[in-house]
């Protein structure tokens, strides 16, 4: 059966439509953090759906709010009062951290980056962005455009100039050499750099833990050191939090709170985990950034009642359970015991991340070598033992990311590691 369901996909679907593993898995059914397969195969999920199933699969709050509100209307469009999305619009408002803030809602990560991008260049009357090196914002013609990874930017054109500035990988490139302070130094002298060589740009987008990148990221306080660069020169700062936010790092509920000491981001975007698998997207700005279009704008999909019904359950339930807290102590306990497997395992250069945001760096042994065949194979062995996980990696990079949903036990942080210790060690 899965067979012929892998025909009819190529038959019918693009080519570059990636899928994973050499005998490709379809999922049928989940339940808290374990899914199941055609076959009747039961696996520990440490992917989530790229990170979209936050809290838990089949949490019974989340489809009650689904099932409740598919009773009563699915969908109006943004043309008519909504009250489940004003009321999702004043809790994210007040969470982001951002003064008067606005909310304007989505369905994915993409078109909320894309949103963003539309409103910077729009406020400050300028088509030049900077991003960071190794990014990655979305599959739009824009955000494809000011994305910084070579595996998943198609084309080279463009409606923006994009510049790339260092930063959002700590141990590789040309300052990996350098201590966090000096590390920061330089960044920030090569950012004042580049803007001496371009017109004004509208704003610096980058992600405080790249996601497709692999989980990389700069030391705390580099987007803060940049932000007092930007503002000096009425430079906005979007903080792209699809991957980051709602407490998935542990330590902070947004990402950019590691870089808090000159302020939240002026244009906060999300998506992915808010709807727990539903699909929601959005932005968040001041208002006099947000109200600066002169045109009529709708969202067809965007802010419809039954996604943000999920969306109210799902943020209710993680805050009422700590999940930010939860990510810290167990992705803690999970990223250590990584550790201790790395340390006798020849192809890991690296574990990192922080909370239930892990990466797992591959090379050849001996070497600086990405070795993309190794993470293949283990991503195989875990699925052999268990265990989903995702890939990811940058420029001459391969990486593990490992990304469970936030409602995980220590059992099955030790369950998952287990499975992992196994999958790397054959290799």
């Amino acid at each position: 059966m899965t067979k012929d369901l892998l025909g009819r996909h190529h038959a019918v679907l693009p080519d570059w439509l990636a899928l994973y593993y050499e005998e490709p898995l379809e999922i049928t059914h989940g339940e808290g953090r374990h899914v199941w397969d055609a076959d009747g195969n039961r696996y520990l999920d440490f992917f989530g759906g790229i990170l979209t199933t936050m809290t838990a699969h089949a949490l019974p709050e989340v489809t009650k709010a689904i099932s409740e509100q598919a009773g009563r209307i699915l969908h109006s469009s943004t043309l008519y009062l909504n009250r489940p999305m004003v009321e999702l619009a004043e809790r994210i408002a007040e969470l982001s951290g951002i003064p008067d803030a606005r909310v304007f809602f989505t369905t994915s990560g993409t078109e909320a980056n894309d949103t963003a991008l539309l409103l910077a260049t729009t406020y400050r009357r300028s088509n030049t962005v900077l991003a960071m090196r190794n990014s990655y914002h979305g599959r739009s013609f824009s955000a494809v455009g000011i994305t910084g990874n070579r595996g998943w930017s198609p084309t080279s054109l463009s409606p923006l100039q994009t510049l790339y500035v260092h930063g959002g990988v700590r141990t590789r490139g040309p300052f990996a050499h350098l201590d966090d302070e000096e590390f920061i130094t330089a960044c920030v002298a090569d950012l004042k750099d580049v803007l001496g060589h371009t017109r004004p740009p509208a704003a610096l987008i980058a992600e405080p833990v790249q996601g497709v990148g692999g989980f990389t990221s700069g030391p705390d306080g580099l987007y803060a050191a940049f932000r007092e660069v930007l503002a000096e020169r009425g430079i906005l700062w979007i903080a792209d939090e699809v991957q980051t936010g709602w407490g998935r790092t542990g330590d902070h509920f947004w990402g950019w709170q590691a870089h808090a000491r000159s302020g939240p981001p002026d244009i906060l975007t999300f998506a992915k985990g808010i709807g727990n698998g539903m699909s929601i997207g959005g932005v968040v700005a001041r208002a006099e950034v947000m109200n600066c279009l002169d045109a009529n704008s709708i969202s067809t999909f965007g802010g419809t009642q039954i996604t943000i019904a999920a969306g109210l359950a799902n943020l209710a339930y993680l805050l009422e359970h700590d999940l930010q807290g939860n990510a810290r102590r167990v992705g803690g306990l999970l990223r250590e015991r990584l550790r201790s497997v790395a340390a006798q395992v020849p192809h890991v250069r690296e574990v990192r991340g922080r909370g239930l945001m892990l990466g797992i760096e591959l090379t050849r042994p001996g070497t600086d070598e990405a070795d993309p065949a190794a993470a293949s194979a283990v991503l195989e062995a875990a699925r052999d033992g268990g265990l989903l996980i995702g890939k990811g990696g940058g420029h001459d990079t391969s990486a593990l990311r490992v990304a469970p949903p936030l409602t995980l036990t220590v059992a099955e942080a030790e369950e998952g590691a287990a499975i992992l210790e196994s999958a790397l060690r054959s290799l």
